[in-house]
């Protein structure tokens, strides 16, 4: 309200000196002149500094409706008041009147003085209304009586834009860098508009970018001292590309704005943004652990993002607990609930994962990522059928509208599933699903190979997928078990042995499995007393049955 009644001072200062120079220049009725026209136009003001003078007392009795009818009419019987007629303008456009708007202004724009500022304000009316040709017309006239004043280049390179005109586009632009005594501000404002059409992708667009980044430098020579335009000037180095200038700045500004914590937090957030979309997560890190620290509230996504970097580096403990904090500050950042459940089956707490998911499932509509995570909650718990039932519920989701979700890790998650379940032309299908999309997905090659080795069957298939993984990841000890094992199944037994004491060496820890399949073979090899110090080593690792009765059996024969 302040800011409208300083406004309206303003005008109504004028609107006084106006009528009063008006009456001063009025010629006599004693020098023989008549005096109707000019009766009739101090008429016309007196009405709109009464209509004015209403709309005042309509504004500050905050009844803003019959304000601006007052205003309206005071414009329509003044044209000459340009302020006026501007500020109703952007009234009229604001409440989406823009016919109202073109009224006023084209009034006052019908006065051979018209400013530069009338017609741009025009051209944007006429835009709102689809009048693009009106809206050419206007910005060109703009542009020609105020060469410096940006709004006139912005109108006409929205315009060609949405007529996909980006050559024209680009040549406008070209023609308002030309003059070398532009200020820091219009070229700023040219950057941003050079940004616009580089991101319209037209022919050349390195060329447009670089013209971008030539007028930003030109702005920067003239060090701008207004915080608001530095700021501008280093968002809009930030949306042409050149990291380096606008991180510069926006740090000089985060040393001068350090104890003001608004300005102070709001630079750290583009800091952030700034060298999250750089991949620079250790600046990233540094501006998101300073915003948490001082402002935990403020930017729910700092905590999402630390998520996420801890996610990354298998800190796990500590991706929950940012994830947490990012569902504290906002419980309606819908992802965070997925990724934090995602942690928790990592760190093997489904229970936990499935109480974190049943929050976003009464939050939220059903979804693709609640069903999937849910699907992978139950499957840590070995509920393979509970798992089974909400992979389905995902794969339906997935099949009306979000194929994309569906792609080779999904399958293979549900091709694994089945396959815990025991239903294994149903992991087969979906293994063979994830190999279409992923034809290197070195996991699928081995699991659907090791499957049919465990069951002895396609064992040539098996050995060539399992092949492949070892050769996609040759120091996976894990493929290369199975590559041993599918060896041993083909009565190849000593390169089988050779591998599978090569995986016992690159293992990280100890696998009963892999001391289970070695005293296989050496059994094969009738090597019996190291098959019995194989499986022995196995069931310290882990107890079995099965193994516990390969011993007993073998026993006899030592």
């Amino acid at each position: 309200m302040k800011a409208v009644l300083l406004i309206f001072s303003v005008l109504g200062t004028l609107f006084i000196s106006g009528c009063s120079s008006t009456k001063s220049q009025l010629p006599s009725e004693r020098d023989g002149v008549t005096t109707s026209s000019s009766d009739a136009a101090l008429e016309k003001r007196s009405e709109a500094f009464a209509r004015f003078a209403t709309g005042i007392s309509y504004e500050i009795n905050e009844q803003s409706d019959r304000a601006l009818q007052e205003f309206y009419q005071a414009a329509l019987a003044d044209p000459a008041h340009e302020t006026l007629a501007l500020e109703l303008a952007r009234r009229f456009l604001k409440k989406k009147e823009a016919e109202k708007a073109v009224e006023v202004l084209s009034r006052t724009a019908a006065r051979p003085q018209a400013s530069g500022s009338v017609f741009s304000s025009l051209a944007r009316s006429y835009l709102a209304i689809g009048k693009t040709n009106l809206a050419v017309n206007a910005s060109q006239t703009a542009i020609k009586k105020s060469p410096q004043l940006i709004s006139g280049y912005q109108t006409l390179t929205e315009i060609f834009l949405q007529a996909g005109q980006t050559n024209e586009a680009i040549k406008l632009l070209n023609s308002a860098a030309r003059p070398t005594n532009s200020d820091a501000l219009f070229l700023i404002n040219l950057g941003e508009l050079y940004g616009n059409v580089f991101r319209a992708q037209p022919k050349g667009a390195e060329a447009v970018k670089q013209r971008g980044l030539d007028v930003l430098n030109r702005a920067a020579v003239m060090k701008p001292a207004n915080p608001n335009i530095r700021q501008k000037l280093a968002d809009n180095f930030a949306q042409l590309g050149d990291i380096k200038n606008a991180a510069e700045i926006y740090l000089q500004m985060l040393d001068e704005f350090r104890e003001v914590p608004p300005m102070r937090d709001a630079l750290r957030e583009k800091l952030a943004n700034l060298y999250l979309q750089s991949s620079d997560k250790t600046k990233a890190s540094e501006q998101l652990e300073a915003i948490v620290r001082d402002s935990p509230t403020r930017y729910p996504e700092a905590w999402y993002y630390l998520g996420a970097f801890a996610y990354d580096a298998k800190n796990y403990a500590k991706a929950a607990e940012y994830f947490g904090r990012a569902l504290i500050v906002n419980p309606e950042l819908e992802q965070a609930y997925y990724e934090l459940a995602n942690v928790q089956i990592t760190i093997d707490q489904p229970g936990e994962a499935l109480k974190t998911l049943e929050k976003a499932r009464a939050k939220f509509s059903n979804s693709f990522s609640v069903e999937f995570f849910t699907g992978l909650a139950f499957a840590r718990l070995k509920n393979y059928p509970e798992a089974l039932k909400h992979f389905s519920a995902a794969e339906m989701i997935g099949n009306t509208g979000q194929a994309k979700r569906l792609n080779h890790f999904f399958y293979f998650q549900l091709g694994a599933t089945f396959e815990r379940n025991h239903d294994y032309t149903q992991a087969e299908k979906y293994f063979n699903k994830c190999l279409e999309l992923s034809p290197d997905f070195a996991e699928a090659l081995n699991y659907l190979g090791f499957m049919w080795t465990d069951r002895g069957v396609n064992l040539e298939k098996a050995h060539a997928l399992i092949e492949k993984a070892v050769k996609l990841e040759p120091k996976n000890a894990a493929f290369i078990d199975s590559l041993g094992w599918v060896l041993f199944k083909l009565n190849q037994h000593e390169p089988a042995l050779e591998y599978l004491l090569k995986a016992v060496e690159l293992s990280k820890e100890p696998d009963a499995a892999v001391y289970d399949h070695i005293g296989d073979v050496y059994r094969a090899m009738k090597q019996n007393e190291k098959a019995h110090e194989a499986w022995q080593k196995s069931l310290a690792i882990e107890p079995s049955e099965e193994v516990r009765k390969k011993l007993q059996a073998n026993s006899s024969s030592l």
